[in-house]
């Protein structure tokens, strides 16, 4: 269980541009299911995800993990627990030009020292779970992309992580590849998986495998939708 109180963010505090993102989220999110962030641009929905991920810190409040305080951890103790527990749907695949798609799969693997032949197949049985196998050896610049979006899954799983945060996945999809992520993502929260999407498409939240959504305005929780 993720559980946030007070959170506020805020960008270049105490400076003239100071920008609040976040005010005063207070959220419990239970273990499984989908939930998704729904919100106009600027209402907070990634800003939310990156620190329920880890990805950031708060500048007040608290975040905690299944009762493990994450918000004042050092740096170093907070890249295990990100490592360990999440995995990373980006919006804009964050795929790294010049490696194969195995090579991308087994990136976030490389510092758990994974025997290489385990982190190999392993990664290999992800690619033929997404119907990617052909393409294990292609440079990620030359996959179409619904083929790329795959791959970010793929490598989002390769940790073998709870929870998994995706921001706007289908962002860049037509409604038949859209349609086909959102299939992958309910296979996910069916293995027990907790399933965290930001999403401006419809497709997404009003998707009938979606638990609960939630929407932000203006960096606050405004509504809290049980689906």
């Amino acid at each position: 269980m993720i559980e946030l109180q007070a959170v506020n963010k805020r960008f270049n505090p105490g400076q003239s541009n100071e920008c609040r993102a976040l005010a005063d989220i207070d959220l419990r999110l239970e273990r499984g299911g989908i939930t998704v962030f729904t919100g106009p641009s600027g209402s907070g929905k990634t800003t939310l995800l990156t620190l329920i991920g880890c990805l950031a810190r708060p500048t007040s409040g608290r975040i905690s993990l299944d009762g493990r305080l994450l918000s004042n951890l050092p740096e170093r103790f907070l890249t295990e627990v990100r490592r360990h527990t999440f995995g990373f749907v980006f919006q804009q695949f964050n795929l790294i030009r010049g490696l194969t798609v195995l090579e991308n799969v087994m990136l976030p693997a490389y510092p758990l020292g994974r025997p290489y032949r385990e982190l190999t197949a392993g990664a290999r049985a992800l690619l033929a779970r997404f119907g990617l196998e052909p393409k294990a050896g292609s440079k990620v610049e030359w996959l179409s992309g619904g083929e790329a979006q795959r791959t970010a899954l793929a490598r989002a799983l390769i940790n073998d992580p709870a929870v998994i945060v995706a921001d706007e996945p289908t962002a860049n999809l037509d409604s038949r590849l859209s349609r086909e992520v959102l299939g992958l993502l309910d296979d996910l929260a069916a293995q027990g998986r907790t399933v965290l999407v930001s999403s401006h498409d419809p497709l997404v939240f009003e998707a009938a495998r979606v638990r609960r959504r939630l929407e932000l305005r203006d960096g606050r929780l405004v509504g809290d939708h049980p689906c």
